[in-house]
């Protein structure tokens, strides 16, 4: 067998032995206009539940809209985050994704009613939003087959995408704006458009004086630097639908999302036709009138003292989650999250001072960071990572600085701790399900001390100081929200009775944690329209209001008699504060614009959408069973391309087929290049990849691309090829992740070598057989505000092998041209808000015959195309070199440097308007080495460059992110000239 034929069998061996990826069961429910897939039988038992709550809300909304969908809605559940969350997608084919884990409550940033209801109640109004169609839209859709997925490799595809689905060319303020608000009032006012946090954000703006964005520097700023990032878009969004509501009637906000017959299929000149004036107009309206509105309710506060306050910072901390004072080391403890800083644990003094960080937090969610617990006896810190997706518990030693990782995908959250017996106790999410569990020492494993059934959910656990008693915050299906007090002998023993202490309704109890000497709670509630801190008396069973703050008021931790550090809202973030906590006989309330627009409009109060439990599901299905994804592979959409062969243009048809779940895609791509000058066996031209599950399967002839129409880096090529390629996750702890790839590709018929267009292939060539294996490790991060990631690291090793045939004098000979090669990234964060510097090394070898292109690396210039589609910042490549020309230099090895400093970017907040706009700039500085044939004297080559690349981030149609890159760089060669190569590049998606 020869040499390659041994090297690919090798390859197809060990991808063979690689076991697959885990696969759940999947099954389906199936109605006319239902396909809900989730895992059986692990979630059996909320799937019918799901289905009936997807078919209320679609009908409700068919009425609403006068929708119909034009094809089933596919809804996937899932148990892949430790939180509740959702997402909508309609091309190529309406899909949902719901998280069936139960929902975060923290700040009462999102509403108390039962999570399934209302997550579907909210995610097909995104549905009908983007899938309704008429007029030109309906033409377009039937013409191409479908709704167009938008892909980088047909270009032409952002066009059929706009013009099968305009309404998707909208901000997502917009999008997540009529969702919330339709929510709120199906749900019969349980939600953010008359939630109290949203009320509290823009009363602290109108009091701090700060910025409103307007409707485009929202989407180029405001949700990329603020410490709330997209939740900006729930938030104005809403607000904004409210105000239209207020103003105009709710019926017009309807009207103005409809796509109903004879609208308009933009969103602005919808709003236009239906409001009479522009969307800017009307917005700056709106902020004028939302100052007013806040500033009466500010009134109403300060008609009673508000409570004072001494900050602990001298800054706000962004988000921040349960803290707790050190004593020992005279500072409170936390977590934050801001921008221009990865999340972490900090130590803010007491005293005064500057804040210390203590360790990083992987995985911070937004609002709450991560989940504390501390020992204060052994100053340990205990704290949970991953808290987007499965949560680890972790440890942190204040007084050594030593961190553990307790347990992975623990999917604990949470935490108190029992100082009686040194256990921690937290909440575990998993299947949906709520379970109280006790982790003893050395918190490795933990015990189910209870789980609750689906719709119950415990949260905001404190244990008493002598251990005996747990305080825990209910919620119950029906959105009431309680304050409950359990005995921990009792919970262990299997007893979980308890002590509903207050019923705040649909308020939030949040964060209520006991006294130093266990006689009190003290915890925070919108229950009065502004968060204030409440005291419990556990003696006396009452319930008094301590604070009358202006924003809010939340964490409270008691220090003593009634001495309290809080933390307080303002529009950076929460700052922490000390305040006194006595009771107060007068709290003043405030004006909630969604009570006062359901007062105004009581056709609201019609809007309620009926209970799921009447939806007659067993008359609806259709179907029911196994999920076979290969069975239902059909056709999405198909549409004509133009595609560069060498200096021709070819035209032709693309088509992508798919099942439901896009789990097995095929696109197909068929061109023709009409001019005479080109040979007839290079006038064809057909691009087929099949993908599933890892594996990636093409075959070509004579390849194009559109990209070779427009600048001279080409990838066309004469002849034919077939491809295998499998990648497998071997390691997934974001930010880290280990990758295996492995591949073997054939080509035959071809002029020039596949991966470099500038090199001819060798004289007698039949043909190639290329072998890859590569293993890729990356662990980096960036903190808000950020372009680009700002520290960490990553590298990738690589060997492959180029099989070659060569035919003369009637035989046939294979060679073999092994490879080796590696890359190390590592970077740091400057003081520099958002500024990084990197250094990038990468070095290769191969023993082959040095005249032989089969066993050469290449390198030169930016690489990059004057309309591309690949990484902006090509410079940054193993086989990049700016300065010098595109391949231009050999070698059988190499080593190569780079320094890279990317500059903080510049924030754009009104460069263009909606339809298209800029969001930042960045720029980076950069210089490298390169030694090639370096264990050879005489071909040896030793150059360095110096050069500069700056992007621009373009928004086309708000959902099309283009990068117009400008660069410039000077090569010298040691013993030689030297030579310099600008750059100018457009990068669409």
């Amino acid at each position: 067998m020869p040499q390659t034929s041994r090297f690919v069998a090798a390859l197809a061996l060990l991808a063979a032995l690689v076991p697959a990826a885990g696969r759940a069961e999947l099954s389906d429910i199936e109605t006319a206009d239902l396909r809900l897939v989730y895992d059986a039988p692990a979630l059996s038992f909320l799937a019918p539940y799901a289905a009936r709550c997807f078919e209320n809300s679609l009908r409700f909304h068919e009425r609403l809209f006068g929708y119909r969908p034009s094809e089933k809605v596919n809804v996937i559940l899932d148990d892949f985050g430790d939180y509740g969350n959702a997402g909508v997608w309609v091309n190529p084919r309406n899909s949902m994704v719901v998280h069936v884990a139960p929902v975060n409550f923290v700040y009462e940033t999102g509403p108390s009613n039962e999570r399934m209801n209302f997550t579907m109640n909210h995610e097909v109004v995104h549905v009908v939003a983007l899938d309704q169609a008429a007029g030109s839209d309906r033409f377009f859709r039937a013409l191409l087959g479908g709704k167009v997925r938008e892909t980088s490799r047909h270009p032409e595809s952002m066009l059929y995408g706009y013009l099968t689905v305009p309404r998707r060319a909208a901000p997502r303020w917009y999008h997540e704006g009529i969702a919330v608000f339709l929510e709120t009032w199906m749900a019969g006012g349980l939600g953010r458009a008359q939630g109290p946090y949203d009320e509290m954000v823009f009363r602290s703006m109108v009091k701090d004086g700060s910025r409103f964005y307007d409707p485009l520097g929202l989407e180029a700023e405001g949700t990329k630097v603020d410490f709330q990032v997209g939740v900006n878009s729930y938030l104005y969004g809403t607000r904004f639908m409210s105000y239209l509501a207020w103003e105009h009637g709710p019926e017009s906000v309807v009207r103005w999302v409809s796509r109903s017959p004879g609208s308009k299929p933009t969103f602005t000149s919808q709003f236009r036709r239906v409001f009479g004036r522009s969307l800017n107009d009307e917005w700056s309206r709106w902020v004028d009138w939302e100052h007013g509105f806040q500033r009466t309710n500010l009134d109403s506060i300060r008609l009673h003292a508000t409570t004072p306050y001494r900050d602990l910072s001298p800054r706000a901390l962004g988000s921040v989650s349960r803290a707790f004072v050190d004593s020992a080391g005279r500072a409170l403890v936390a977590a934050v999250y801001y921008p221009g800083e990865v999340a972490h644990l900090t130590a803010i003094p007491l005293d005064g001072g500057p804040a210390k960080g203590l360790d990083e937090v992987k995985g911070p969610a937004l609002y709450f960071v991560s989940s504390l617990a501390f020992d204060p006896e052994r100053r340990t810190l205990f704290y949970t990572t991953d808290n987007n997706e499965w949560r680890d518990l972790c440890s942190l030693d204040l007084r050594t600085g030593a961190r553990r990782v307790l347990q992975k995908d623990a999917r604990i959250g949470d935490l108190a701790w029992n100082p009686r017996d040194r256990s921690l106790w937290g909440v575990r999410h998993f299947n949906g399900a709520s379970t109280l569990v006790r982790i003893p020492p050395p918190y490795t494993d933990y015990a189910r001390v209870f789980t609750w059934p689906y719709g119950q959910d415990l949260y905001d656990l404190d244990i008493s100081p002598d251990g005996s008693r747990l305080v825990a915050s209910m919620a119950e299906v029906s959105g009431r929200q309680t304050l409950r007090l359990y005995r921990t002998d009792a919970l262990v023993a299997g007893d979980s009775a308890s002590t509903t202490l207050f019923d705040f309704g649909s308020s939030i109890p949040a964060d209520f944690v006991f006294s130093p000497d266990g006689r009190r709670l003290y915890g925070s509630s919108y229950y009065t329209g502004v968060s204030n801190v409440f005291r419990y008396d556990l003696d006396g069973d009452s319930m008094s209001v301590v604070t009358n703050g202006e924003t809010g008021f939340f964490r409270p931790i008691p220090t003593g008699g009634d001495s309290l550090i809080v933390f307080r809202y303002t529009g950076a973030g929460f700052v922490p504060a000390r305040i006194e906590g006595k009771p107060l006989q007068d709290v003043s309330a405030i004006t909630f614009l969604g009570q006062t627009l359901v007062d105004k409009y009581p056709v609201l109060r019609t809007w309620i959408a009926p209970s799921p439990a009447r939806v007659p599901l067993d008359s609806l299905r259709t179907g029911a069973g196994a999920y076979h994804a290969l069975s239902k592979v059909g056709l999405a959409s198909f549409y004509p391309v133009v595609e560069g062969y060498k200096d021709h243009a070819a035209v032709g048809l693309h088509a992508d087929l798919s099942d439901p779940l896009s789990l097995h895609t095929l696109e197909l791509t068929a061109t023709a290049a009409p001019d005479a000058r080109l040979p007839n066996d290079e006038r064809w031209h057909l691009d087929a990849a099949y993908r599933h599950a890892g594996w990636t399967l093409g075959a070509r002839l004579n390849p194009a691309s559109f990209y070779d129409l427009v600048g001279p880096t080409k990838v066309s090529r004469k002849g034919y090829g077939a491809n295998a390629g499998y990648e497998r996750t071997l390691w997934d702890d974001a930010p880290k992740r280990l990758t295996l790839e492995a591949g073997v590709s054939g080509y035959g018929g071809i002029e020039r070598l596949p991966d470099y267009q500038n090199v001819a292939t060798s004289p007698g060539f039949d043909k190639l057989l290329t072998g890859d294996l590569a293993l890729r490790y990356r662990n980096m991060r960036a903190s808000i505000g950020a372009v680009d990631y700002e520290k960490g690291w990553q590298w990738r090793l690589g060997a492959s092998e180029n099989g070659v045939r060569f035919a003369g004098g009637g035989e046939a000979t294979w060679r073999g041209f092994p490879f080796a090669q590696g890359a190390l990234d590592f970077g740091v964060p400057l003081p520099l808000r958002n500024s990084s510097l990197w250094v990038r090394n990468a070095a290769g070898m191969s023993p082959g015959d040095r005249d032989e292109p089969f066993a050469n690396f290449y390198f030169g210039g930016f690489g990059n195309n004057w309309i591309d589609y690949q990484e902006p910042k090509r410079y940054r490549d193993a086989e990049s070199f700016p300065g010098t020309a595109l391949n231009a230099i050999a070698g059988r090895n190499y080593a190569k440097v780079l320094l890279d400093w990317n500059l903080p970017p510049v924030r754009f907040r009104r460069v263009g308007g909606l339809s298209l706009y800029a969001t930042w700039l960045r720029m980076s500085l950069f210089t490298s080495g390169l030694v090639t044939n370096v264990d050879d004297g005489a071909s040896r080559r030793t150059l360095g460059d110096v050069g500069a690349q700056a992007d621009v981030r373009l928004q086309l149609l708000t959902q099309q992110p283009l990068t117009l890159s400008f660069g410039y760089a000077r090569a010298v060669e040691r013993h030689g000239g030297s030579d310099d190569e600008w750059m100018v590049s457009l990068k669409l998606l």
